[in-house]
């Protein structure tokens, strides 16, 4: 896996498992644009209400222990307001994808007592978790090819995505 641009994104890019970081940067000089800085904890928060590092990487360890595909981060700081970070994976079946969204938002409450949103856990072709500052797409491999969700939010009009 490739990052697609050489701005610096938090989060390991070219991970196991095919984890792509995306990131919003400035065609010119390659420096992220708009940066806002992540939420983190602060005295006036209750002590367990987690950083948007801290819930992206536990999304992420979620989606991989259950061998999510095709693992993409995207970096939506300074690019919108809904969140901090976007996932986007796949899983094989609409089966697998029902179980990874499940298991996501299980560990999700568990470990910070967090209820998620979710949109489209019903049918299994393409789940949305809304874990506050984490979106998460869960996908049917077809079903992403279809939407190519990844390029809407792909930095400098970058045409391709390298997949592992």
């Amino acid at each position: 896996m490739l990052p697609l641009t050489d701005s610096p994104a938090p989060g390991p890019v070219g991970a196991p498992h095919g984890r792509t970081t995306l990131s919003h940067s400035d065609p010119a000089t390659g420096l992220p644009v708009g940066q806002r800085p992540a939420r983190t904890s602060t005295a006036n928060e209750p002590a367990n209400e987690p950083s948007s590092e801290e819930l992206l990487q536990a999304v992420l360890a979620s989606v991989e222990d259950d061998k999510a595909e095709d693992i993409v981060q995207i970096d939506l700081r300074g690019r919108s307001d809904m969140a901090d970070y976007m996932v986007i994976c796949s899983g094989r079946s609409s089966r697998q994808v029902a179980a990874i969204s499940e298991k996501l938002m299980d560990r999700v409450k568990q470990q910070f007592g967090r209820l998620s949103k979710v949109e489209g856990k019903e049918t299994g072709d393409w789940v949305l978790i809304d874990t506050g500052d984490v979106i998460v797409h869960v996908f049917r491999p077809e079903v992403r090819e279809f939407y190519q969700l990844e390029k809407m939010w792909m930095p400098g009009g970058a045409q391709g995505l390298s997949r592992g």
